[in-house]
């Protein structure tokens, strides 16, 4: 039995204002060397379109990259995202993976997630907030007064 073939079972919602997963992604340095980075997942209804990803590499603080939950979620059946995140699944002996692609101003790194994982998270973020429903979630006062602060945005 596949992923597809899997009776989906609608969402119950959880209570819960947060969703998060830690697992364990790989990134090809070079043919043959792969590096096992460690990570986590989380979303949070308060920013009910983004999901963020932090790498834990052999620094402090981890690298988070915010990207949409929409695009996470598309880029499980086929090809999704333009310009510094795309997302699409692994093909023939990759099947049963996800590859996240990152980019930057110097390089672009491409982690591999379980695809089962990935789609774990997801369904606990629907719990949270269920798919169509983000901007019951979204606080428009305090968005609107972020946009009309002085200054750069998050300084």
């Amino acid at each position: 039995m596949t992923d597809r073939e899997i009776p989906q079972v609608p969402p119950q919602r959880s209570g819960a204002a947060a969703a998060a997963m830690d697992l364990d992604l790989r990134t090809v340095v070079c043919p043959g060397l792969s590096v096992l980075v460690r990570a986590r997942l989380r979303y949070h209804q308060a920013e009910p379109y983004a999901v963020y990803l932090d790498s834990h590499v052999d620094r402090d603080e981890p690298i988070t990259w915010m990207f949409a939950r929409e695009l996470l979620a598309a880029g499980l059946d086929g090809w999704a995202g333009v310009g510094d995140v795309s997302v699409h699944p692994g093909v023939g002996s990759e099947a049963g993976t996800v590859f996240i692609a990152l980019g930057g101003d110097e390089s672009t790194v491409v982690l591999c997630a379980r695809l089962t994982e990935v789609r774990t998270f997801l369904g606990h973020t629907e719990c949270v907030v269920p798919y169509g429903r983000e901007r019951e979630y979204v606080d428009l006062d305090v968005l609107l007064r972020r946009l009309l602060e002085p200054g750069p945005p998050g300084a």
